[in-house]
């Protein structure tokens, strides 16, 4: 049986993993820290929020606010983690004169109410107060928290009335520590059962060939829901966290290569795909994005996944690996059904590349990622849409990519809809026949969160809603030399 170390509130612990399904939630709740709440146990509300210590896109260290309900207690290993219990100076919970600023913020301001979300919107707060520093923390850092008596004015103004940390905090302290290196973290033979810690893909290969039924999770926000829901029967879990190979995150002046561990929120630093930029915003929350990664969105191959149209849209290819080599792949030709893959046992991606150009001559790019949900930010989408179009000095379209989630048994683009546009100018009149072909190019089903027609007039609409922005914006997202 594994066991594994890590620190809790400043405090080395040992736990051992009875089971790899066990979750970060479940160990604190059993072991006493009860201040973290369990809500939804998916992920949305934000009770269950804590805070580790990982890296930002720079590479240095920060706090991260993670729900703590899908993060399996094996991935705790060498991780520095805050609870609500933790923030405070003094541990006596009546010592109201030693609480946290981000507590005593909460308090003058009234912003606890019945107190059951507070404990995740203290960690939430706690996370934004240090990353960028008391004025910089906006909504965005508390939208996976909900709050269930309503009570969000007084959060925000305390959420808005934060100062910067000062210099002598311990937190900020803390920060200045050199960051355990994934090297140095526990490591455990492919022949242990229960969770596998691999440092080196040539290490997760070797697992996989030695635990053929073991499943392998990144960020597992995915396979977390799995987990509480009792869905998960797989004796082993294959942890990718630690292998630095997956990574990489290079911007070449023709490419970008993305690793397939690169979390979602170290993604938000890439501002040079309009489309991707605003999908990642829209994408879950920032818990989940602080787990989430670029190669578990693509492989776990959902038809309503946020990220494939977008990468659809940019021509981006990724690269899949096991012991016998590598290949390459164009992402359109990954998904073969639902959920089925082009993935063979043995398979891992380790990485996505976009290219930055698709053109030698002088063009204009358009591009633009919508989704309807039936809220704007950690939710599923109904329609997931993404856009990429470009212009000649003409006003001729030269190239054309749409693509969609939620309308089909996989991410898909708009393949005949889009040949049609070349050649087409860039008008009103050619986007209303454009319409009248892309409400028939898919079958998309019904289910609780829309109908068929629904989703029908969505396809066709939001390639309209882009040109009519694209116009009065005069949002060109990037120009190709």
């Amino acid at each position: 049986m594994n066991k594994i170390t890590f620190t809790l509130n400043g405090q080395r612990k040992n736990a051992l993993l009875e089971s790899p399904d066990i979750t970060v939630l479940q160990y604190l709740r059993a072991n006493g820290w009860v201040g973290t709440k369990e809500g939804c146990a998916e992920g949305d509300c934000g009770a269950c929020t804590v805070a580790l210590v990982g890296k930002n896109e720079a590479g240095k260290a920060e706090y991260q606010a993670v729900n703590s309900c899908l993060m399996p207690l094996g991935a705790l290993a060498g991780q520095d983690m805050v609870t609500v219990e933790g923030v405070a100076p003094s541990a006596d919970i009546h010592d109201l004169d030693s609480l946290h600023p981000v507590q005593q913020m909460m308090v003058e301001t009234g912003g606890s109410q019945c107190g059951y979300c507070t404990p995740g919107f203290i960690m939430s707060m706690f996370a934004a107060y240090y990353r960028g520093g008391g004025g910089d923390a906006s909504d965005r850092d508390v939208e996976g928290n909900l709050c269930r008596c309503t009570g969000y004015l007084p959060i925000r103004k305390a959420l808005a009335n934060l100062d910067t940390p000062a210099a002598d905090d311990p937190f900020v302290k803390k920060l200045k520590q050199p960051l355990t290196s994934p090297g140095s973290q526990p490591q455990f033979s492919p022949t242990d059962t229960g969770f596998i810690y691999p440092a080196t893909l040539t290490e997760v290969f070797e697992a996989l060939e030695t635990q053929p039924d073991a499943v392998v999770i990144a960020g597992a926000t995915d396979l977390g829901v799995d987990m509480n829901d009792g869905r998960l029967s797989a004796p082993t879990l294959i942890s990718l966290e630690h292998v630095s190979e997956l990574k990489v995150f290079e911007v070449a002046e023709d490419t970008v290569t993305i690793g397939a561990g690169v979390t979602l929120s170290q993604l938000e630093s890439l501002q040079l795909f309009p489309a991707l930029s605003t999908m990642i915003s829209w994408f879950a929350s920032r818990q989940i994005r602080n787990r989430a990664t670029i190669g578990g969105n693509i492989a776990t191959a959902s038809p309503i996944g946020d990220l494939p149209p977008v990468l659809l849209v940019y021509d981006a290819s990724i690269t899949i690996a096991n012991k016998d080599g590598t290949r390459e792949l164009p992402l359109a030709e990954f998904f073969k059904g639902y959920r089925q893959t082009d993935l063979e046992p043995g398979d891992i991606i380790t990485q996505i590349c976009i290219p930055r150009q698709m053109t030698v001559d002088s063009s204009t790019r358009l591009s633009q990622s919508y989704k309807v949900g039936k809220r704007g930010t950690d939710d599923i989408s109904i329609v997931a849409a993404a856009f990429c179009i470009d212009i000649d000095e003409a006003n001729i379209i030269t190239h054309a990519r749409l693509a969609y989630g939620g309308v089909a048994a996989t991410p898909a683009r708009a393949v005949d809809v889009e040949t049609w546009l070349v050649g087409k100018p860039w008008t009103l009149a050619t986007i209303q026949t454009a319409k009248a072909q892309l409400s028939r190019a898919f079958t998309p089903l019904s289910d609780v969160r829309g109908s068929a027609e629904y989703r029908r007039m969505l396809i066709a609409n939001l390639v309209e809603k882009f040109f009519v922005e694209m116009q009065h914006t005069g949002q060109a997202g990037e120009v190709l030399v």
